[in-house]
């Protein structure tokens, strides 16, 4: 019987045996993913392949969703994509964004135990593809839901651009429910795959009290807790660790047990009901993030300017630029057009009147960004310059704090756990 792509084989290469899945190979080598997630490409030459179980011979565990409990609360889930989202593709071979929102609650069955869901599909992209106009789409569908009776809402969303998505719902949405935006680092055809206990997780977190934007995921690398950030005080920290996401400048709010699901929090929060629900989708999309190197030419500010509304400037330290672009800076915001200072060393806070160079940077008219992540404060920017065009009214609009983003005063924070 012919062995086709989807197959399940043994593949016999230099004395080992390898169990797995026959993929499509677009480099004429033979490429089997394995049980544990991963690919082993073989030469054709080398390897034999024995079959185990044909693709349509493979069953599915059917599962049926439990009708409403009148009893739990209704949370709606919308699906963007992303990882935790994601299956294999035997058309390529390569994990891709195809589950709909329902199918994450068959894939994982815990979640009824917690909450009634109204679950369906916004977008189905991988998050780099993510713009700023799809951020105002999903704040209105999330304003809708809420709106329409959700006592929490939970945003699946791949966790490359996850921030700047949670930042901007932050900006654009008063809530008086929980608005939980949660993803997987690594996909569900891997044994090590975050994805079933962080959307768990965030369910517990969507039907509890604390009713602001935060980000859901893994607080270590093993299965034990997950960490709850504020949507606008959070960063991806590494490339593929399950833990990867931080709360920066600020601990988390809190902490959901697993599987127990019992929450701590360390922060004070709004809790559910003290706010009411309100929307302001107004941003300006064209600004840009601009980071400092030495050396690097002031004429890039002048480009910028030319063609964006705003600017973040990601200075070194504590928010300094070379001495030579201040003049540039000068010009750019003399022709209103709004430079935000911040910093590339992430934790800290940007305080320009301790050098020379800091204090010129502020009388030619730069915006101090506090400690907010520079990515932050882009988005902030974004939303800001919605509201209004004139630079000192841009410039309180971004003194304040409006979801958490930054803090008044720094401090080193102590290692919790």
């Amino acid at each position: 019987m012919a062995i086709v792509e989807g197959d399940i084989v043994l593949a016999r290469c230099d004395g080992s045996t390898y169990e797995g899945v026959l993929m499509p190979s677009t480099t004429g080598t033979t490429v089997v993913k394995l049980i544990n997630g991963y690919n082993m490409g073989f030469k054709p030459e080398n390897v034999t392949l024995e079959l185990v179980e044909k693709k349509s011979e493979l069953k599915g565990v059917q599962v049926e969703l439990p009708p409403p409990n009148p009893k739990l609360p209704d949370i709606s889930i919308l699906s963007t994509g992303g990882t935790i989202a994601s299956k294999v593709d035997y058309r390529t071979g390569a994990v891709t964004s195809q589950f709909s929102a329902e199918d994450i609650l068959l894939a994982i069955p815990e979640l009824t135990e917690i909450a009634n869901y109204n679950a369906r599909v916004c977008y189905s992209i991988l998050s780099e593809n993510m713009r700023p106009e799809y951020w105002v789409k999903l704040s209105e569908e999330v304003y809708n839901e809420i709106k329409a009776g959700a006592d929490g809402v939970i945003i699946t969303h791949g966790t490359d651009t996850m921030m700047y998505t949670a930042a901007a719902i932050a900006f654009m949405i008063d809530t008086p429910v929980p608005i939980v935006f949660v993803g997987s680092q690594r996909s569900a055809d891997r044994p090590s795959s975050d994805n079933a206990m962080n959307a768990i997780c965030a369910a517990k977190v969507a039907a509890g009290d604390i009713a602001e934007v935060t980000v859901v995921m893994h607080g270590t690398t093993s299965d034990d807790y997950c960490h709850i950030h504020r949507g606008a005080k959070v960063r991806k920290m590494h490339t593929s660790r399950r833990d990867a996401f931080q709360s920066i400048n600020s601990r988390p709010l809190g902490r959901v047990e697993y599987p127990s699901g019992e929450i701590t929090t360390y922060l004070d929060y709004a809790r559910r009901g003290e706010r009411e629900l309100s929307i302001n989708t107004n941003i300006e999309p064209n600004c840009a993030l601009i980071k400092y190197t030495p050396g690097a030419s002031p004429e890039t500010l002048l480009f910028a300017s030319a063609n964006y509304k705003g600017i973040v400037l990601e200075g070194t330290g504590l928010g300094h630029v070379s001495t030579e672009w201040v003049p540039y800076i000068e010009r750019t915001t003399d022709a209103g057009i709004p430079v935000i200072v911040t910093s590339q060393c992430i934790s800290g806070r940007v305080c320009d009147r301790v050098y020379d160079t800091g204090r010129d940077i502020l009388k030619a008219g730069a915006i101090e960004g506090e400690d907010m992540l520079p990515e932050v404060a882009l988005v902030k920017l974004m939303w800001a310059l919605g509201q209004t065009s004139d630079i000192d009214e841009v410039k309180k609009l971004m003194s304040i704090d409006m979801a958490g983003e930054m803090t008044r005063s720094s401090r080193t924070w102590d290692v919790y756990s």
